[in-house]
């Protein structure tokens, strides 16, 4: 195997959206006498800072953490339009795939596994694969629908050949098991990890609104414009944080819409922020807000909470799991429905005008802050399938 195609991956991570990592002692007293090693399956592209996303951040700390738990990662980025890869990149995952050993341990990215099972099927009689789920490649918001149910069907038939499927929540795993028809025992859940970061100090408590996502149609920072564009009698000014690139069409409609609504000098479209700015954002924020349609998790909101900031997100998916509860049981967040701007207008105002309500959120918050789990429970988890997967591979079984 060429350099080139594997690479050890025990760098730090390049992106900001990925914390500063906690103190080692997390993992104290954790010192493996021996660490075997699995392959890790990732989109080209996973340390690029033009294109932070919270699969490329959980891929690559979770690659830093599993040594802990006794599983060296031996990364292999392959590069293409996935889960839509062209030749080239087929021709590559085939290739990187072949040279492994027989009965390799692997764990793939599902966007790059899911979409071409006619490359992935035929290994898992020789590997010992697990696929790790971000988003079911169906739910991607603005597919054609002959193309999500492709890519649907595709993911269908991977999934149901290897032995282990990773999800980054419990909705999502339920979500797996009841949508492709899963066994349950074989698909885990290991949700996204947190650092936990110095409070932010806000600005004034109340008025700076922070969105942290690439913006693309699953995102819907366009409700939330529709929706900041219903209360511009309040002296709000919302920063929206992440890539601009993945969606150009969407970005073109997002800044007519900003100002169609006069809205150009406040709500800003900053692009991808990382180390220093990215702190420096969060740090302002008084207020998260997220208006997406689909999150198996949210890893923006528990990046908000591990710094006091309360959240007002839609109620989809994994979100719920991710804003959780204080220990006292206080709620640090708002959820609304997707779809439904009005009702996130009507959330800002209460937001804005209700002492009561914001001082709830922020001690919510607050605890919510120090009960989150750590990313040393995500390696963990993930360890724990690895550990599991069977022995040998279905054609030496």
């Amino acid at each position: 195997m060429t350099e080139s195609t594997a690479m050890t991956i025990s760098r730090a991570p390049s992106l900001a959206c990925v914390p500063a990592p906690r103190a080692a002692t997390e993992n104290s007293g954790i010192i493996p006498m021996s660490l075997r090693t699995v392959h890790f399956i990732l989109p080209g592209g996973v340390d690029d800072p033009a294109t932070p996303s919270g699969g490329n951040a959980y891929d690559r700390r979770v690659s830093l953490d599993l040594p802990g738990f006794g599983w060296q990662v031996q990364g292999h980025p392959v590069d293409g339009r996935w889960p839509r890869p062209g030749d080239q990149a087929r021709t590559e995952l085939a290739r990187v795939l072949r040279e492994l050993p027989d009965g390799a341990v692997v764990l793939l990215d599902g966007l790059v596994a899911c979409g071409v099972p006619e490359i992935v099927v035929p290994e898992t009689e020789r590997l010992r694969m697990a696929v790790l789920v971000h988003l079911p490649l169906g739910d991607e918001t603005g597919l054609d629908p002959a193309v999500a149910a492709e890519l649907d069907a595709r993911e269908r038939e991977v999934l149901r050949a290897v032995p282990a499927v990773v999800a980054t929540s419990d909705w999502a795993v339920r979500r797996l098991v009841s949508h492709h028809g899963l066994a349950p025992d074989r698909v885990h859940a290991a949700a996204p990890g947190a650092d936990i970061a110095p409070l932010a100090p806000g600005t004034d408590g109340i008025s700076q609104l922070l969105c942290v996502a690439a913006v693309t149609p699953r995102k819907g920072q366009h409700r939330l414009v529709e929706a900041l564009a219903a209360v511009t009698d309040l002296p709000w000014t919302c920063t929206c944080v992440g890539a601009l690139t993945q969606d150009p069409a969407y970005v073109a409609h997002l800044r007519e819409l900003i100002a169609k609504y006069g809205l150009q000098d406040r709500f800003h479209l900053v692009g991808p922020r990382a180390g220093a700015e990215l702190d420096a954002s969060y740090a302002a924020a008084d207020l998260m807000v997220l208006a997406s349609y689909a999150e198996t998790y949210g890893m923006a909101v528990t990046e908000a909470l591990a710094r006091g900031i309360p959240v007002i997100a839609t109620d989809v998916g994994g979100i719920p799991e991710a804003v959780g509860r204080a220990p006292d049981g206080g709620v640090p967040g708002i959820l609304v429905p997707p779809e439904d701007p009005a009702a996130l207008a009507a959330e800002l105002r209460g937001w804005f005008g209700e002492a009561d309500v914001r001082r709830r959120l922020k001690a919510a918050a607050r605890g919510r802050r120090a009960a989150l789990n750590g990313w040393a429970n995500t390696a963990r988890s993930l360890a724990g399938v690895l550990d599991r997967l069977p022995e040998e591979p279905r054609r030496a079984a």
